[in-house]
């Protein structure tokens, strides 16, 4: 059983599905950006949103309520079985955000300030969607605690795109 997920930018999404033997891959990506499944994957799912901390208007799709319910249902079907290869098209807001949020959703027990470190620790230029986050803490019922420790960590350094980093969960 891994208790391992691997974040990382859409141009750098094949190369570590393939580095890691990931046979699970969770896609946010805004409509109309498309992109290749990586042949190794077998487990796939795409939400479709903007990279916003708002609802969205017009063309923009804020992250809502069923991504975040269609994310654990994603969670729940992977429940670790093999690394889980999280990507946004940065690899910066969405995806890291997502990782905390599959973290959570399977092991209710982790400490939200000491998952938000180890993201922080591994991935020192992510900043987590906070609208993606907010929902997912009320999702979990998590009272807060997953609001309050990323804004403790802070925004990321600044980065053109980030890089794949793992999470650890074990």
């Amino acid at each position: 059983m891994s208790r391992t997920i691997i974040v990382a930018p859409l141009a750098r999404a094949g190369e570590m599905a393939a580095r890691y033997h990931c046979r699970h891959m969770l896609s946010l990506m805004a409509n109309g950006h498309d992109f290749a499944k990586p042949g190794i994957v077998e487990s796939h799912h795409t939400l479709r949103m903007n990279d916003i901390a708002f609802a969205g208007t017009g063309k923009l799709v804020g992250p809502g309520a069923q991504h975040v319910s269609e994310l654990m249902e994603f969670a729940r079907r992977w429940a670790f079985d093999g690394p889980l290869l999280v990507h946004c098209w940065l690899g910066v807001s969405r995806s890291p955000a997502a990782a905390l949020l599959v973290a959570l959703a399977l092991l209710p027990g982790l400490s939200d300030a000491a998952l938000a470190g180890r993201l922080r620790s591994a991935a020192p230029f992510a900043t987590p969607n906070r609208r993606l986050i907010a929902l997912g803490d009320e999702a979990l019922g998590r009272e807060g605690r997953l609001i309050e420790a990323v804004a403790e960590i802070g925004r990321g350094a600044e980065c053109a795109t980030g890089l794949p980093f793992v999470l650890d969960l074990s």
